[in-house]
């Protein structure tokens, strides 16, 4: 089942200024490590940021919260399965508000597809929950439910 969907359009020039302007104190402030090491070694260093910056954005959204009620910036963070396609990596409050939207018995896959066209950036995040039995285990594998 859905249980969230985002999608944002980020320009990619307001972020070339933002690189321009503020530099290491601007990526080191939205940006995981991966995300601006992954960015850094681009040729097109600007939109591969734009994609990330948009990618937080869509996936507050789709958690429902926006940037408030503990969901920062930098809990969001895009990274690549072995695969190669990408999905969001959530910690802190943003991690938290995931587990709460998740029901009871699921597991949440976080899908993410991001594209760019000079100016613009877009990223789309759809939240799914599947089922999965061992998500009602402990961690001894006992069921949470078992008395």
């Amino acid at each position: 089942m859905i249980i969230g969907f985002g999608n944002d359009l980020c320009d990619i020039r307001r972020i070339e200024h933002s690189l321009e302007r503020f530099g290491v104190r601007f990526a080191n402030r939205c940006f995981t490590d991966i995300e601006r090491r992954k960015s850094d070694g681009r040729a097109g260093r600007a939109a591969s940021y734009a994609k990330r910056f948009a990618a937080k954005e869509a996936c507050a959204k789709a958690l429902g919260t926006g940037f408030r009620l503990g969901v920062a910036f930098r809990d969001l963070g895009v990274v690549n399965l072995p695969s190669g396609k990408p999905t969001m990596a959530l910690t802190g409050g943003a991690a938290k508000r995931l587990a709460a939207l998740t029901p009871l018995g699921h597991r949440a896959i976080i899908h993410l597809t991001l594209t760019d066209e000079y100016p613009l950036a877009q990223a789309q995040v759809i939240i799914e929950a599947l089922e999965d039995p061992e998500a009602l285990l402990d961690s001894a594998g006992n069921g949470i439910f078992d008395v």
